[in-house]
C-alpha cells in the first residue's frame, strides 16, 4: 500500500512540474519566458524594484532567490526550469543546491540568457563566472574606475568614482533606435576584454582619462587598466545565440541611480534624469531575445519556370531561390528587412556567390545558372550581423551532366573539325580518282 501511494504522489509530482517545464525557451516563440533572479540580499528586489517590474512588465516570470539558497536548481528531470539567469549576488562565495560554476556554464551552453552585475565586493566566484564567458575583472579587489575628466558633478564626493559614461557602441539593434541622450551613472569595478575572445563587445566604454585604482591609496605603481580599455559594460553573443551581458557596477540598475539627476564635468549641460534606466531596459531586451533575434523559414529551389523541388540539378540549368526571413519584434514575428544577405552554392568552395534581393516583406530570393561543374552541392545561407542572432542554413542537391542525348547534335565550337573531316574526306575521293584513271 505504502509503495502504491509513493507511486501515486511521484506521477501526482511529475505532472505538476511538466506546466514549469513547458515554459523552457522556444526559439520559434521567443516569449513567456521564466528568469531565475539570485540575490544577495532580498532587500534588493525593492532597491532595484523598476528594472524588475520593467521584465515583469514585459511578460517575464521572475522568481528570487537567495543565491546561496540550498534548493538552488537549474534543471530537474534533464529539463531546465528556467530560461534566463540573472546574478544580482557580487560577493556569494559558493551557490547553494545543486548550482555551481559548471552548472553556469552548462546553462549557457544550453542557449540560455545570463547577465552579471559585480562591484567592489565581487567574489572570486563571480569573478570566475565572467573570465570563463571572455571578461577579466580587475585583480586588486580594492580597486574602483576613477575618472577626474568625466565624473558625474552632483557625486564628486571627492573621488570621482560616480562617471557620467557616455561612449556607448553605436548599434541601434542592441539599445534601440532611440538614442540615450543622458549620460549613465556608472560606480564600480573595471574589466577588460579577452583579446583570444573575439564574441565579447563592448557597450560602453570608460574614456581616455579614466584607470582602475584604490580610491582611498595614493598610486605606487601605474595601473593596469586604464582609458578606453577599461570596459564599463559587455555583452557576449555565444556561437549557439545565448547572449550575456556583464557589468562591474550593481548600483547601475538601482532606483536610486534611475531617478538621479546627471551633469558631466565641463558639460553645462544637466539632465533631470540619467540614461540608466533607458540604457539598461533596451539593452536587457536585446540579451533576451526581444530585439535582434532572427529566424529562417521556407527555404526553396526549383528549376526557372517550374514549381515543384527537383530532386536534382543539370550542369547549366537555369534555378531561383528564396528563404523568408524575420525578425522578433517582442510580440510577433516582423519581416526583415537588409541588404547583406547571400547565399552560396558550395561544393567544398563557393562555385557561386549570390545577395539575395528581398521584396521588404521577409521574402528574400535570387535566380542563377548551376555551374558547369557537377557533384553533391549545397544551397547555404549563412549570416552574421553585428547583435542579430546567427543564421545558418543548408539544403543538399546534387547535380549531373549532360546525358549522351542532351548534348547538342552539331556544337558550334567543333565546326573547324567537322570541315577538317569532310576536307579530308573529300581529299582522299579525289585522289583515289585521279591515281585511278589518268596513269
Amino acid at each position: 500500500m505504502a509503495r502504491i501511494n509513493f507511486s501515486v504522489l511521484t506521477i501526482l509530482s511529475v505532472t505538476l512540474l511538466l506546466p514549469v517545464l513547458s515554459l523552457s525557451f522556444s526559439p520559434d516563440s521567443p516569449s513567456d519566458r521564466r528568469l531565475l533572479v539570485l540575490l544577495d540580499d532580498l532587500s534588493l528586489k525593492s532597491s532595484l524594484s523598476i528594472f524588475f517590474n520593467s521584465l515583469k512588465s514585459r511578460g517575464f516570470d521572475l522568481d528570487f532567490k537567495l543565491a546561496d539558497d540550498p534548493k538552488l536548481a537549474l534543471q530537474r528531470y534533464g529539463q531546465y526550469l528556467y530560461d534566463g539567469l540573472i546574478l544580482f549576488s557580487p560577493s556569494i562565495e559558493r551557490f547553494g543546491g545543486a548550482l555551481d560554476l559548471a552548472a553556469v556554464l552548462d546553462f549557457v551552453d544550453s542557449g540560455h540568457d545570463l547577465i552579471i552585475a559585480a562591484d567592489s565586493s565581487a567574489s572570486d566566484l563571480i569573478k570566475s563566472v565572467a573570465t570563463e564567458c571572455g571578461v577579466d575583472f580587475d585583480e586588486d579587489p580594492s580597486a574602483l574606475v576613477i575618472d577626474h575628466k568625466s565624473y558625474a558633478v552632483a557625486g564628486t564626493e571627492g573621488d570621482h568614482t560616480l562617471i557620467a559614461a557616455d561612449d556607448f557602441i553605436e548599434s541601434d539593434v542592441l539599445l534601440g533606435k532611440n538614442k540615450i541622450e543622458a549620460p549613465v551613472l556608472f560606480k564600480g569595478i573595471a574589466h577588460s576584454l579577452n583579446a583570444a575572445n573575439t564574441l565579447v563587445l563592448k557597450v560602453l566604454s570608460a574614456s581616455p582619462s579614466a584607470y582602475s585604482a584604490n580610491p582611498s591609496s595614493k598610486l605606487s605603481s601605474p595601473p593596469s587598466l586604464t582609458g578606453s580599455s577599461i570596459s564599463l559594460l559587455s555583452v557576449i553573443q555565444a556561437r549557439n545565440n545565448a547572449r550575456i551581458m556583464i557589468t562591474g557596477s550593481l548600483d547601475m540598475f538601482s532606483n536610486r541611480i534611475f531617478r538621479s539627476s546627471v551633469q558631466k564635468a565641463g558639460s553645462p549641460k544637466k539632465y533631470d534624469k540619467s540614461g540608466n534606466e533607458q540604457f539598461v531596459t533596451e539593452l536587457s531586451k536585446w540579451v533576451f531575445h526581444e530585439r535582434g533575434h532572427l529566424k529562417a523559414v521556407n527555404l526553396r529551389h526549383n528549376k526557372a519556370g517550374e514549381t515543384d523541388e527537383p530532386a536534382m540539378y543539370r550542369i547549366k540549368d537555369d534555378l531561383d531561390f528564396s528563404v523568408e526571413i524575420y525578425e522578433w519584434s517582442g510580440k510577433s514575428w516582423e519581416p526583415y528587412v537588409a541588404n547583406d544577405v547571400q547565399v552560396q552554392f558550395y561544393m567544398m568552395s563557393p562555385y557561386v556567390l549570390k545577395t539575395l534581393s528581398n521584396d521588404k516583406k521577409g521574402l528574400y530570393h535570387t535566380s542563377f545558372k548551376v555551374p558547369d561543374v557537377y557533384g553533391v552541392f549545397q544551397f547555404k545561407v549563412e549570416y552574421n550581423r553585428l547583435g542579430y542572432t546567427s543564421l545558418l542554413l543548408s539544403k543538399q542537391i546534387p547535380v549531373r551532366p549532360f546525358r549522351h542525348n542532351e548534348y547538342e547534335r552539331f556544337i558550334t565550337a567543333a565546326f573547324p573539325y567537322y570541315g577538317a573531316s569532310f576536307t579530308m574526306m573529300a581529299g582522299f575521293f579525289i585522289f583515289s580518282f585521279v591515281y585511278l584513271y589518268h596513269k
